[in-house]
Parts: C-alpha cells; sequence; structure tokens
C-alpha cells in the first residue's frame, strides 16, 4: 500500500482571517455554524506536525495560534464556540476544548516552525496547565499537549504536574478480562484515553501505569479489527451487554488509533503497532466496512464518515483534519522490503 501525501487544500478552504470554520456541506463551508475551539486546536496541530511546512501553512498556524489566544480566559480555561459574527456563545470551560487547546498549544510550542509562535504557544499553554477538568477525554487531550512540551523541554513542571494528574480522573484498567476499560462505556476518539494512559507512565517512570496503557490500547484495537480491516466504534458509542452496531463510523476514532499506535511503537520499540497505523491508512482509501474511500482527492477534503449507505458527502474540519493527520503517520511508516 502507497500512502497518499496529505492535502491541505481543503483545510486552506475552510480557514478565513478569523480561525477554522467547523461544518461544510459538502465541500462548500458552512458560515452559519461558525468557528470553535476544539478544531482550531487540531488544525494547530496537525499543521505543526508538518515536516515541511508551506508559508502559507505557517500563517495559518499564527492564525489558529490567535483564535486559541481570544478564547482563552485570564485563568486559563476556554471558550469553544464563536459565530460568524464574531461573538462568543458559551463562557470559558475545561472541557475538551479546554484539553485540546493544550494539546495544540503544546504541540505548537515544541514544533512550530516560528520563535514567535513557539513563545506565544507555551505562554498560553502554561496558564492552561494551571487548572485542572474533572472529565477524562479533557483530561487525556491535555496530556497529549503536555507530552509534546516535555519531549522539547523535559523536565518542564507545568507538563509534569498535569501529566501527573491524568491517571487519577482517567481511572485504572479494570482487572476483569471481560471489560477492561476505565469508563463504562467507549464513546469517542477512544484511543486517545489508552495514549494519555501510555504517556504519563512512560513520562513520570511509572511501569504499572505504561502496562495499563499499552493493555488499554490492545485491548481497544483488538475489538476494532473486523475481516483484516478497521471498524470502529460508531458514533453512539459501545458497551458491554450491547449488540456493537457498524455505523456511523467517524474519522476522529481512526485518528486517534493512529495517533495511539504510533505513540506506543515509539514508547516500546515494538513495530507491530505500526500494522495498525497501516489499517488507519487503508481505512481512508476504501478498506472498511463500506468499502468506500473516504478521500476526496479533487478537493483536498475529508468525508464526514461512513453510514449504512455509503459514505457521508460533508468535508467538515474535524473529518478533514483527522485524515491528514492519519495520512502524516503514513508518509512516516517505513516502507515494505521487496
Amino acid at each position: 500500500m502507497t500512502c497518499p501525501a496529505p492535502s491541505f487544500r481543503h483545510l486552506r478552504r475552510l480557514t478565513d482571517e478569523v480561525g477554522l470554520l467547523e461544518h461544510a456541506a459538502g465541500t462548500v463551508p458552512r458560515y452559519e455554524h461558525g468557528y470553535c475551539t476544539d478544531d482550531v486546536a487540531r488544525g494547530l496541530v496537525t499543521v505543526c506536525r508538518e515536516p515541511s511546512p508551506s508559508a502559507d501553512l505557517i500563517a495559518m498556524a499564527r492564525r489558529y495560534l490567535d483564535f486559541l489566544g481570544r478564547a482563552q480566559a485570564p485563568d486559563g480555561r476556554f471558550r469553544n464556540r464563536l459565530g460568524y459574527d464574531r461573538r462568543w456563545r458559551d463562557e470559558p470551560e475545561t472541557g475538551d476544548c479546554w484539553g485540546r487547546a493544550l494539546w495544540g498549544l503544546g504541540t505548537a510550542a515544541a514544533r512550530g516552525r516560528d520563535p514567535a509562535i513557539r513563545d506565544g504557544s507555551l505562554a498560553r499553554f502554561c496558564r492552561g496547565a494551571r487548572v485542572r477538568s474533572r472529565w477524562p477525554h479533557a483530561m487525556a487531550f491535555a496530556a497529549l499537549g503536555a507530552a509534546e512540551v516535555l519531549d522539547a523541554w523535559p523536565g518542564h513542571p507545568a507538563a509534569l504536574g498535569l501529566l501527573a494528574d491524568v491517571p487519577a480522573v482517567i481511572g485504572q484498567r479494570p482487572a476483569q478480562a471481560a471489560w477492561p476499560w476505565p469508563m463504562p462505556r467507549l464513546s469517542y476518539a477512544n484511543a486517545a484515553i489508552a495514549e494519555a494512559v501510555i504517556v504519563a507512565g512512560w513520562r513520570l517512570g511509572d511501569d504499572r501505569v505504561l502496562r495499563d496503557g499499552l493493555g488499554m490500547l490492545a485491548w481497544l484495537l483488538a475489538g476494532e479489527i473486523r475481516d483484516g480491516h478497521l471498524s470502529v466504534v460508531p458514533a453512539g458509542g459501545w458497551g458491554p451487554a450491547e449488540q456493537r452496531p457498524v455505523f456511523d463510523q467517524q474519522p476522529i476514532e481512526v485518528a486517534a488509533i493512529a495517533d495511539a499506535c504510533m505513540r506506543a511503537a515509539s514508547v516500546t520499540g515494538g513495530q507491530s503497532w505500526l500494522a495498525a497505523v497501516g489499517m488507519c491508512v487503508a481505512w481512508f482509501l476504501g478498506d472498511n466496512d463500506a468499502k468506500v474511500p473516504l478521500i476526496d482527492e479533487r478537493s483536498g477534503g475529508g468525508c464526514d464518515g461512513i453510514t449504512p449507505s455509503g459514505r457521508n458527502l460533508n468535508q467538515g474540519a474535524e473529518s478533514t483534519l483527522a485524515m491528514i493527520s492519519v495520512l502524516q503517520h503514513g508518509c512516516r511508516l517505513p516502507m515494505p522490503r521487496r
């Protein structure tokens, strides 16, 4: 399998002078839905991961950082929703938008190509890391930002302090073999939970926590492979004693698996994790339950998911960023030997 290079054409289409528009009807941005911190933070992660960004991608990173700066309250929390009329629709909080903002800021602080981006991102990360969330997903996303900071500044106190609180919020993996997951249901971006536990155990030198995270990821991955391809937990989630539905499957779940498996391979040196990353690329190329590709080569966008009737043709920011992220990982995979 050859991994196509990620395209940023549609992401540019969704980006304006304010930030990143959340939704699209097909490939046409839906201005009436405005912007959200969740997607802008994802955009900052993805653009800063690009190994050789063009000048316009660096400019987009600056725009995303400026948006996050305006979304952040003085106490470190974040607003999430901004209307196209430039009015905020909510109050600062420590939900997913806070966690994803710290993920984006940590990534930009470590990988930003411009010193101003790096410095501004680190300052905002440190402000956000002063507060905590009671929500496991929010803490997981924040942990991924802390890991980026620690890659660049080992021993960074704000990042280490944040990571130290992650295992308690997420919880331990239950000993029961039937449901070895710290929450009663699988929901969304599930692999991010496992990745955060892996990162916390690795960076804090806690082997038990590290084993828990790796075990969680292995169990999740085993349940998300069907007939040799990925069949991920759908948008409605899934819990024990429930019949697992097949649809609707969303790209965010696949992107989280690719991120977590790349992390597991990096931490353990185990190359078997990379096979799952290849499955994530293949899922976007059509090796999925609907047998349809989710990459639109003409627009450069990613479709919003697969349904019983095929793919959702809308190409919103979350799905497009998930596609780009997976292709970025796929292009780093070692080429198979002939």
